[in-house]
């Protein structure tokens, strides 16, 4: 039996997204975020709150690198999260990790992190919702222990963890469990 919960933002998983830019001094500054994603094949859109340093500086620079979160800088990627740069000046090198400037946006790279999307900021949004940020794709970045020996990205090897709303709590992305538009075609011959 279904239990009525009421209007409720409980989707699972939600991405852990790391979001880095640039503070106005040149220091590196990374957020962690839930709220956000992929919306169409060369764009990203940021739901964010007005007020976080990210999102100055994403109005500031028009740019920001998205990254996936994994297993192994949890703890990084947390931290991240629980930390303000606007109380935490050096917020980023408390981590230990290591940044560069990307070559095709003003935004830093954190070497660290398996897979990074580089994007330009094409539209904000300001309104009721929040303040909504939707980026382009300008290149994607990899690291080469990702690919199989096709040549693709195998999302195994990102050891990727999603974030869980309802218990505020962290999950593993596990192994691979179906073909994507091959599991369900049995179905496609089966009579109602």
């Amino acid at each position: 039996m279904l239990k009525n919960l009421g209007v409720q933002p409980y989707l699972f998983p939600m991405p852990v997204l790391m979001i880095a830019t640039y503070n106005e001094d040149g220091s590196v500054d990374v957020m962690n975020m839930a709220w956000g994603g992929i919306c169409s094949d060369d764009l990203v859109a940021l739901n964010l709150a007005e007020e976080h340093m990210t999102s100055e500086n994403i109005q500031r620079t028009g740019a920001f690198t998205i990254s996936v979160a994994d297993l192994p800088h949890l703890k990084e990627c947390d931290y991240l999260g629980i930390a303000s740069a606007r109380n935490t000046p050096d917020k980023f090198a408390r981590t230990g990790l290591k940044a560069h400037r990307s070559e095709l946006v003003n935004a830093p790279v954190v070497e660290d992190f398996p897979l990074t999307l580089e994007c330009e900021v094409v539209q904000i949004q300001h309104g009721p919702e929040g303040f909504r940020v939707v980026g382009r794709i300008r290149n994607c970045l990899a690291d080469e222990r990702l690919f199989d020996e096709q040549g693709r990205i195998d999302a195994s090897r990102l050891n990727a963890f999603c974030f869980d709303q309802t218990t505020g709590s962290y999950y593993a992305v596990g192994p691979r469990v179906a073909k994507a538009f091959n599991a369900g075609l049995p179905l496609l011959k089966k009579k109602a």
